[in-house]
């Protein structure tokens, strides 16, 4: 899919230019849920569950390292931007959610009874929200590669440690994504895998998050361009049980190390 790099941003895409070579996506924050899909749901509250809760607050600090920040204020619910445009999925043979999703992480119906989104719906999401997210995404990567040899984007997400349906046991609290290797040079990984490790919290690589559309479709190390996905546990930052209550103490420690995260990042990209 080609994605235009040269458009206006609508009011909800939020874009932060930096010049370091170093570009944030945070596509699953938003909690907008659009009102011509509100009557169609169970509840809005059921279809923010899987919001990746406050990580656009949680890497505010990035701005101080001169990032680019894009970020996107509809829900996953409405359309996931994170996800293959075709439709296909990115985990063959495993528990996912789709382009739009029909059901929570837990397998939960998010739509009422005949009211899920048919094949006109989906275009007409895919225009409305998803198109205007990647061009303003492209026409960053543009703009700073035009300063930089090598630029990092770094797509940010969370999830909550425990969800049976699609993975055993507790997650590690870092879940460094490269698609395999495939979307950024391995000293990027290195980098980050070293900074998460000084923090002693549980890290894995490529485990069962290995990046989304989003890395994929961007990360071309041959050209300069690495990305990278990281999916945190959301205990590492945030009482799971309370979304709507910050934590300041874990909120602390977690930017704190986190900005030793993005700084490795840097200090990588402009050996």
């Amino acid at each position: 899919m080609r994605i235009r790099a040269d458009c206006d941003h609508p009011d909800f895409i939020t874009v932060h230019r930096g010049s370091a070579p170093l570009i944030l996506s945070l596509p699953h924050t938003g909690t907008r849920l659009p009102d011509a899909i509100l009557p169609r749901l169970v509840s809005p509250e059921l279809a923010l569950k899987d919001t990746d809760w406050r990580i656009d607050t949680l890497y505010a600090f990035a701005r101080e390292l001169d990032a680019t920040l894009v970020h996107t204020a509809v829900s996953r619910t409405a359309i996931d931007v994170n996800r293959d445009p075709s439709g296909a999925s990115l985990y063959p043979g495993q528990a996912t959610t789709g382009l739009t999703p029909l059901e929570t992480f837990d397998g939960e119906p998010l739509y009422r009874d005949g009211m899920a989104p048919e094949a006109a719906d989906l275009a007409q999401r895919r225009k409305a929200w998803f198109e205007p997210y990647h061009a303003a995404l492209a026409a960053e990567i543009a703009r700073v590669k035009e300063s930089h040899p090598r630029t990092v984007l770094y797509d940010c997400h969370s999830i909550r440690s425990v969800v049976p349906r699609l993975f055993d046991g507790e997650l590690p609290v870092f879940n460094v994504g490269s698609n395999g290797g495939a979307s950024c040079d391995e000293g990027l990984t290195v980098a980050l895998r070293q900074a998460c490790e000084r923090s002693g919290e549980r890290l894995v690589v490529n485990g069962r998050f290995r990046g989304g559309w989003i890395t994929r479709q961007y990360g071309e190390p041959a050209k300069g361009v690495h990305a990278i996905q990281m999916e945190l546990a959301q205990r590492f930052y945030m009482d799971e049980d309370r979304p709507d209550s910050p934590n300041a103490v874990k909120v602390e420690r977690a930017a704190a190390i986190l900005g030793d995260v993005l700084e490795s990042a840097l200090r990588w990209v402009r050996e």
